[in-house]
């Protein structure tokens, strides 16, 4: 079996041992190809962000890094600017043939909490070697808006893959013939890129601009925020915008993606030669994402931007990334949208789920 685990497999991984927690993993942390992540109960705040290096533990580099411990349980501020390592409720003993990697949830992504999994002997952010046994941590940094968490909070997650699962770009251009991925032409050079949709409508709305000084977001308030509080908006009517150094943005993709229930994919971070900034922050696209069949019929991917150096124009069409495409193992019990409560089924510019709408 190649590819990357259906949500069956992880099931049988959960009953074998090979993925455990405490508490016991629940049916609700189970998507179609990954599997979301619980915080536990003590955050560390460090003076920096760290990786724990090959033949040290995570625990080891706290020792050297930690400047005081935050209490969850009854819940506890993430402050803006801070960074904190938090114990994850799950811990893996995976076999030989399987690795792992994470990503920030959708969510967290939108809400600019820079989220990455660490581990003991980890040399890499996000990358768990096959054969991995051990705790797994989550390294939190709120870079636009201090935020409230509590235990069991579920703000990464997790994918497992057997074998090499990516798909060639030939391959990918002979899935597209089959099953078209995006509207209009696929362009494709090391995975499907995508570009950002900044064609003013009506109201002229092409995105948001993280405010600088806004108040504490509840990660357990869903549609509860007034958006105005938080969010400039971002308009034009010159097909253009400038990005400002160091600040974040919700952008929308032009192209309305599908992801076909025997793949799944992952949106690449950064491409330096595109401009200096980085885009998406949450990169897991499941099987059945914008798939007519489970409700989609194609969803634009949501773009968290943020600019590094210097001030950038970006404009309408501007190629800003890509999608790398892996083969799923089998096709998963369950798809994305599909009797799962999916947030972002058939989305365009769209906020976190804590803003209200409209």
């Amino acid at each position: 079996m190649t590819g990357i685990l259906a949500s069956q497999h992880l099931k049988r991984m959960i009953a074998d041992g090979e993925i455990a927690a405490t508490p016991e993993v629940t049916a609700a942390q189970i998507q179609p190809a990954s599997l979301d992540l619980r915080l536990g109960t003590t955050a560390w705040r460090v003076r920096a962000s760290f990786l724990s290096g090959e033949g040290r533990t995570v625990q080891d580099r706290l020792n050297e890094f930690e400047m005081h411990q935050v209490d969850l349980s009854k819940g506890a501020v993430l402050e803006k600017g801070c960074v904190y390592v938090v114990p994850l409720m799950e811990h893996l003993a995976l076999p030989m043939g399987v690795a792992a990697m994470a990503n920030a949830k959708s969510s967290t992504g939108r809400l600019d909490l820079l989220t990455r999994l660490i581990t003991d002997g980890g040399t890499e952010f996000d990358r768990i070697p096959a054969g991995y046994t051990g705790p797994l941590y989550a390294e939190i940094c709120p870079r636009s808006f201090s935020v409230l968490v509590r235990p069991g909070m579920r703000l990464n997650q997790i994918r497992f893959r057997e074998g090499q699962a990516g798909l060639s770009d030939e391959a990918l251009r002979s899935l597209h013939d089959q099953t078209p991925l995006v509207d209009g032409t696929a362009v494709i050079e090391q995975g499907l890129g995508f570009s950002v949709d900044l064609r003013p409508g009506p109201d002229k709305l092409v995105g948001y601009r993280a405010k600088p000084h806004t108040g504490v977001i509840d990660l357990d308030l869903l549609n509860h925020y007034d958006p105005s509080d938080y969010w400039e908006e971002v308009r034009t009517d010159a097909q253009q915008i400038i990005l400002d150094p160091g600040a974040f943005y919700i952008l929308v993709s032009r192209e309305s993606v599908t992801i076909p229930p025997d793949y799944a994919a992952e949106m690449a971070p950064y491409l330096a030669m595109v401009g200096e900034f980085r885009v998406h922050y949450a990169g897991f696209f499941d099987p059945g994402f914008g798939y007519a069949e489970a409700g989609g019929a194609g969803s634009r991917g949501v773009l968290e931007v943020r600019c590094h150096e210097a001030p950038f124009v970006l404009e309408h069409g501007q190629v800003v990334g890509r999608l790398v495409f892996e083969r799923m193992a089998e096709r998963p019990e369950m798809l994305y949208g599909t009797g799962i409560a999916s947030n972002y089924q058939g989305q365009g510019l769209k906020l976190s789920k804590h803003f209200r709408a409209g």
